[in-house]
Protein backbone atom coordinates (compact mmCIF):
# COMPACT_ATOMS: atom_id res chain seq x y z
CA UNK A 1 0.00 0.00 0.00
CA UNK A 2 1.57 3.49 -0.87
CA UNK A 3 -0.19 6.58 0.21
CA UNK A 4 0.58 10.08 -2.26
CA UNK A 5 0.03 13.54 -0.64
CA UNK A 6 -2.33 15.41 -3.58
CA UNK A 7 -2.17 18.93 -3.58
CA UNK A 8 -4.38 20.27 -0.93
CA UNK A 9 -3.22 19.25 2.58
CA UNK A 10 -5.99 16.57 3.51
CA UNK A 11 -5.71 15.02 0.31
CA UNK A 12 -4.41 11.72 -0.08
CA UNK A 13 -4.51 8.95 -3.03
CA UNK A 14 -3.94 5.13 -1.50
CA UNK A 15 -2.78 2.62 -4.07
CA UNK A 16 -3.83 -0.38 -2.57
CA UNK A 17 -2.09 -3.72 -3.16
CA UNK A 18 -2.88 -6.69 -5.96
CA UNK A 19 -4.96 -9.01 -3.29
CA UNK A 20 -7.31 -7.74 -0.60
CA UNK A 21 -7.68 -10.56 1.45
CA UNK A 22 -8.52 -11.44 5.22
CA UNK A 23 -5.24 -12.32 6.13
CA UNK A 24 -4.45 -8.34 5.33
CA UNK A 25 -7.37 -6.26 6.43
CA UNK A 26 -6.46 -5.50 9.58
CA UNK A 27 -2.89 -4.44 8.57
CA UNK A 28 -4.89 -1.97 5.41
CA UNK A 29 -7.88 -0.89 7.74
CA UNK A 30 -5.63 0.15 10.32
CA UNK A 31 -2.68 2.32 8.00
CA UNK A 32 -5.99 3.98 6.41
CA UNK A 33 -7.68 4.63 9.56
CA UNK A 34 -4.70 5.98 10.97
CA UNK A 35 -4.52 8.41 7.94
CA UNK A 36 -8.00 9.01 8.18
CA UNK A 37 -7.27 10.16 11.72
CA UNK A 38 -4.18 12.27 11.03
CA UNK A 39 -6.71 14.73 8.93
CA UNK A 40 -6.40 12.76 5.42
CA UNK A 41 -10.46 12.67 4.68
CA UNK A 42 -10.29 13.32 1.09
CA UNK A 43 -9.41 10.21 -0.57
CA UNK A 44 -8.53 9.05 -3.64
CA UNK A 45 -8.20 5.03 -3.53
CA UNK A 46 -6.47 4.03 -6.39
CA UNK A 47 -7.32 -0.10 -7.41
CA UNK A 48 -5.67 -0.31 -10.42
CA UNK A 49 -3.02 -3.14 -9.60
CA UNK A 50 -6.44 -5.31 -7.20
CA UNK A 51 -6.68 -8.38 -8.82
CA UNK A 52 -8.75 -10.02 -5.83
CA UNK A 53 -10.75 -8.45 -2.96
CA UNK A 54 -12.93 -10.75 -0.98
CA UNK A 55 -15.68 -9.27 1.64
CA UNK A 56 -12.73 -8.37 4.14
CA UNK A 57 -11.66 -6.40 1.59
CA UNK A 58 -14.30 -4.61 0.14
CA UNK A 59 -15.37 -4.05 4.20
CA UNK A 60 -12.15 -1.85 4.64
CA UNK A 61 -13.25 0.87 1.66
CA UNK A 62 -16.70 0.53 4.09
CA UNK A 63 -15.21 1.56 7.11
CA UNK A 64 -12.38 4.19 5.61
CA UNK A 65 -16.04 5.68 4.21
CA UNK A 66 -18.02 5.59 7.20
CA UNK A 67 -14.64 6.74 9.06
CA UNK A 68 -14.11 10.09 6.27
CA UNK A 69 -17.89 10.82 6.52
CA UNK A 70 -17.53 11.56 10.52
CA UNK A 71 -15.20 14.14 9.30
CA UNK A 72 -17.21 15.54 6.42
CA UNK A 73 -14.77 14.27 3.82
CA UNK A 74 -14.82 11.94 0.96
CA UNK A 75 -13.35 8.81 -0.97
CA UNK A 76 -13.56 8.17 -4.82
CA UNK A 77 -12.69 5.05 -6.37
CA UNK A 78 -10.16 4.93 -9.05
CA UNK A 79 -9.46 2.40 -11.82
CA UNK A 80 -10.97 -0.96 -10.52
CA UNK A 81 -9.79 -4.07 -12.07
CA UNK A 82 -12.47 -5.58 -14.39
CA UNK A 83 -13.05 -8.45 -11.63
CA UNK A 84 -12.74 -6.01 -8.83
CA UNK A 85 -15.45 -3.41 -10.38
CA UNK A 86 -17.88 -6.77 -11.26
CA UNK A 87 -17.69 -7.57 -7.09
CA UNK A 88 -18.20 -3.76 -6.27
CA UNK A 89 -21.24 -3.85 -8.53
CA UNK A 90 -22.52 -7.03 -7.18
CA UNK A 91 -22.53 -5.90 -3.88
CA UNK A 92 -23.97 -2.42 -5.20
CA UNK A 93 -21.09 -0.35 -3.88
CA UNK A 94 -20.89 1.46 -6.74
CA UNK A 95 -24.62 3.39 -5.27
CA UNK A 96 -22.10 4.24 -2.33
CA UNK A 97 -18.74 5.06 -3.90
CA UNK A 98 -18.20 7.62 -7.18
CA UNK A 99 -15.37 5.40 -9.44
CA UNK A 100 -13.09 7.29 -11.49
CA UNK A 101 -10.95 5.80 -14.66
CA UNK A 102 -9.52 8.67 -15.05
CA UNK A 103 -6.83 9.71 -12.21
CA UNK A 104 -6.48 13.45 -13.19
CA UNK A 105 -10.41 13.62 -13.03
CA UNK A 106 -10.13 11.75 -9.79
CA UNK A 107 -7.44 14.17 -8.03
CA UNK A 108 -8.98 17.35 -9.47
CA UNK A 109 -12.80 16.32 -7.93
CA UNK A 110 -11.34 15.38 -4.53
CA UNK A 111 -9.12 18.57 -4.36
CA UNK A 112 -11.95 20.65 -6.40
CA UNK A 113 -14.37 18.86 -3.11
CA UNK A 114 -12.15 21.10 -0.28
CA UNK A 115 -12.98 24.71 -2.20
CA UNK A 116 -16.74 23.94 -2.39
Amino acid sequence: MKFSQLAQNNACKITLPVEMVMTQTPTLRAAILQRIDMGMTQLVIDLHQVNYIDSSGLSVLISALKKVEEHDGEIVLLSPTSGVRALIELTRLHQVFSIYEDEAAAIDYICNELVS
